[in-house]
């Protein structure tokens, strides 16, 4: 708004269609050919474009994956990470029976992408649009299934309700009264960063679970997108390229701390894996998990463009379930409508679905 920003900025996909709806990036089609678009997995390259237009490049992408210490599963007489969501619940009941503080997991009140994550792995399709109207669908039967599941969760005590990287969530963690971590990929990093060194080789990282066979949704990721006021796009774009598809531009991104970024260009996965250091995962290939979990996010789902608005009001109903003074139906319910609001409220057209 202040018309001063940067040439080439990065922007994450769930923002990317507020960005977009606002007039506030370029429409960058022309510098970015099949070619180009073919370096990327293609559900990184369908958040990018919208419209028809390729608004951004793609960075890298965040499956959600699960991540479990082995040594209190063990304990609890479970021989493998859980599969199916089913077997997810059977195994928290296992967690919390072999150690009453102990729970298998944690429903972050504070950050809804984590659920949006899980409602995008069921087959929901929370966004859409015909013609030019966009569509909003909280409601939806898949998106119904994975908060009565979770609601169930949270009302037989089996997971945490804890702020995402708080201080009660990492203290949890750090005594052992938190067995698993449904993050992204680059949650790796994060969780070896954050937890003492006496942990090492004592996580793991698995698939997440799923209803009906392997899905992931993502968790998150950026992209490398053009402001609107750039005389610069072409030159921005060359950047945003050699950022996201050669060897030096992910080792420059990576270069610090302990990143596990996982590159939207499939071919420098091998580049990201080497320069993790997987010693706290055991020397497990944490990368061969967060790639055939890559491979399986859906390629339907649509953000919105008041991503803003959606999840604050997400937030907020969210805040309840400690207490059990609000549900998940609850918080979906007033999300969709404040989403209808504020959608209506900029001048787009829209129906509920």
């Amino acid at each position: 708004k202040a018309g001063n920003a940067p040439d080439v900025f990065n922007v994450e996909y769930p923002q990317l269609p507020d960005f977009v709806s606002q007039g506030a990036v370029k429409d960058i089609s022309e510098y970015v050919d099949a070619d180009l678009k073919a370096k990327y997995l293609p559900q990184a390259v369908q958040l990018t474009t919208l419209g028809g237009a390729a608004y951004a490049l793609p960075l890298d992408a965040a499956p959600q994956v699960f991540y479990y210490r082995k040594d209190l599963f063990a304990k609890a007489g479970i021989t493998a990470a859980p599969t199916t969501w089913e077997e997810f619940r059977a195994d928290a009941v296992k967690v919390k029976k072999a150690e009453p503080g102990s729970r298998i997991a944690t429903f972050f009140p504070d950050d809804p992408t984590t659920f949006e994550a899980m409602a995008w792995q069921a087959g929901a399709q929370w966004f859409g649009t015909s013609g030019d109207t966009w569509q909003v669908g909280l409601q939806s039967a898949e998106t119904q299934k994975v908060a009565d599941y979770w609601q169930k969760m949270i009302d037989d005590d089996l997971v945490r309700v804890e702020p995402s990287f708080s201080q009660q969530w990492t203290a949890s963690l750090q005594k052992g009264q938190t067995a698993g971590y449904l993050g992204a990929s680059w949650g790796g990093g994060v969780l070896k960063g954050t937890l003492p060194e006496d942990q090492a080789g004592k996580w793991a990282v698995a698939p997440l679970p799923s209803w009906n066979g392997a899905a992931s949704g993502m968790l998150g990721g950026s992209t490398f997108a053009v402001s609107k006021d750039s005389d610069k796009a072409k030159a921005a774009v060359e950047f945003a390229t050699w950022a996201t598809t050669t060897a030096e531009g992910i080792q420059a991104r990576i270069s610090s701390g302990d990143s596990s970024t996982y590159p939207a260009d499939p071919d420098l996965v091998p580049v990201a894996a080497k320069a993790f250091k997987a010693e706290f995962y055991g020397g497990q290939d944490v990368y061969a998990v967060y790639q055939g979990a890559a491979r399986t996010i859906g390629q339907k789902w649509t953000w919105g463009p008041a991503m803003g608005v959606t999840n604050t009001t997400l937030k907020d109903s969210f805040g309840k379930l400690a207490d059990h003074s609000g549900t998940i139906a609850q918080a979906l319910a007033a999300a969709q409508k404040d989403t209808l609001a504020e959608l209506k409220n900029r001048g787009l057209k829209v129906s509920a679905r």
